[in-house]
């Protein structure tokens, strides 16, 4: 017969066997130009050189992680396409399945088109349609919505969020969907004017995005002039706008929880895009989108965003309207914002924050791309975003939008052999995304800095701890991260993505409890 015997250690007994288990090994997954994707194994020890990152055991965690995005765009839809079913299957499934690669399980919608729509279009673009008659998401659902229902079939839990690039044409000022005229739109350069109307007649050259030296701030000058027509009248109808086509996507499936009034209000443009003022900025979330959301959606969160902006102060007289703040949930950054969320993150602890886009570079779809995107992950969640959300993750050939600039993507379609190729970005998104899941904790961060290695620590809800770090020199350098009374210790290559996992750690008890037969 069987008995069940407690045995009792003595308490340096069990110490001995609880500090043996925390003499754990790591899986280390690195990645060089050479060699994207190698699996070894290093181990932890009591001696080693200063810590570039120390983790205490009883540190508040900096954030709780919640997910990683992609953006559903035209263009990605027809890169896709060119492909076979077969390979159409294999990267959603990479990509959107909780067995795949990048673990990606939110999704962003753009409101009417953006700059990786195949052509300029929106929800109802007839002129004075003040009561929305005429709404509807045909185009959406051409593509868009094909497109998120193959990503469902992968992952049935997707969330997701809207944003528009810029309203129906005729709710602006000008009457179209650029800020500012270029070759690529029809939109008269003396228009151009109405931007700094109130100030000048005239617009720097450099100051559209990615074009010139931008200097310290962006945008050099802001606007002076909202580009949204500030009748009530209209102000409401937008917000109306809004929940229409919360509902219209309800009805197809796609169930809308969070929105943002507006993507990068302080890019202008050539393509799709509106320029608002901060006073436009309140007046338009603070008396009409969040009190119609409220009654129409109260399931739908507000957040503010998305700020393109190192303009600290603007950010601030924006977020500190205390009537606004009773709708608001969150703030989304990106691009220049990154500057601007530490700040604004100590000032509203009380938010939520997030990467609404990753930058997506000018269409070089090299290994420093990967190391940009790399080090853009390391910032926002060292700095408290709990999502964090990538733009294409698929383009054809060099990227290139309607609106005649290119950017990267983390899978590249080559339109004439109709193959594909995962990128440099691809694996530094995979070092992230793929360890750092649902529920981990970001424990500690280091910035990149003048030694050009970026490393965060996070904890997964499973109790282990995973090391992502870069190393962007030209030499191998070493790493060195103590978490708790002992240390992991690698010899980085140069320019490499590195991800160590370590084991499920135990906790000390006095009691050790066996079954014995």
């Amino acid at each position: 017969m069987k008995q069940r015997i407690k045995l009792l250690f003595a308490c340096s007994c069990v110490a001995a066997w609880s500090a043996g288990s925390l003499a754990q090994s790591f899986t280390w997954y690195a990645s060089t130009e050479g060699n994207t994707w190698k699996t070894s194994t290093v181990k932890m020890s009591k001696k080693a050189a200063d810590a570039h990152v120390t983790v205490e055991g009883n540190a508040a965690p900096i954030v709780e992680f919640k997910a990683w995005g992609a953006t559903f765009n035209e263009l990605d839809w027809d890169a896709l396409g060119m492909l076979t079913r077969d390979e159409q299957d294999e990267i959603l499934k990479i990509v959107f399945s909780p067995e795949g690669d990048l673990l990606i399980s939110r999704g962003r919608i753009s409101m009417n088109a953006n700059d990786y729509a195949r052509s300029w279009y929106s929800c109802d673009e007839v002129a004075g349609d003040l009561e929305l008659r005429y709404f509807n998401i045909d185009r959406d659902k051409q593509s868009i919505i094909p497109f998120i229902r193959a990503a469902q079939k992968y992952n049935p839990e997707l969330t997701f969020w809207t944003s528009p690039w810029c309203p129906p044409s005729w709710m602006k000022i000008t009457g179209d969907y650029p800020v500012l005229s270029s070759k690529f739109n029809h939109m008269p350069e003396k228009m151009n004017y109405i931007l700094y109307g109130n100030v000048n007649d005239k617009v720097d050259p450099d100051e559209m995005k990615l074009v010139g030296r931008r200097g310290d701030k962006f945008p050099r000058q802001l606007a002076t002039t909202d580009y949204f027509i500030q009748d009530p009248r209209y102000l409401q109808a937008y917000a109306n706008y809004f929940c229409k086509f919360i509902d219209a996507y309800k009805e197809q499936g796609v169930n809308i929880d969070m929105v943002i009034y507006q993507n990068e209000a302080y890019s202008y443009t050539p393509y799709p895009g509106c320029a608002w003022t901060a006073e436009g900025t309140v007046r338009f979330n603070r008396d009409y989108l969040g009190p119609t959301l409220r009654q129409k959606h109260p399931e739908v969160k507000l957040y503010l965003g998305t700020f393109n902006t190192n303009r600290v102060d603007y950010v601030q007289k924006i977020a500190s309207d205390t009537k606004l703040q009773e709708y608001v949930s969150g703030m989304a950054f990106q691009w220049e914002g990154r500057e601007s969320l530490p700040v604004l993150r100590k000032e509203h602890p009380e938010w939520n924050y997030m990467c609404s886009e990753s930058e997506c570079g000018r269409g070089s779809f090299d290994w420093g791309a990967g190391e940009h995107t790399f080090e853009l992950m390391n910032h926002y969640l060292g700095n408290g975003c709990n999502e964090y959300t990538f733009w294409n993750f698929i383009l054809a050939d060099n990227g290139e939008s309607p609106w005649g600039w290119k950017q990267n993507a983390l899978i590249r379609v080559d339109s004439k052999a109709r193959t594909f190729t995962y990128t440099p970005e691809y694996f530094a998104v995979k070092h992230y995304s793929h360890f750092i899941t649902k529920g981990s904790q970001v424990v500690a961060y280091k910035a990149q800095g003048d030694d050009r290695m970026p490393v965060l620590v996070s904890r997964t809800p499973e109790g282990k701890y995973v090391v992502v770090a870069g190393n962007f020199k030209d030499e191998v350098s070493p790493l060195v991260v103590k978490i708790g009374e002992k240390s992991l210790s690698a010899e980085l290559a140069a320019h490499s993505y590195n991800t160590f996992v370590g084991s499920k750690l135990r906790k000390r008890s006095n009691l050790l409890e066996m079954s014995v037969g």
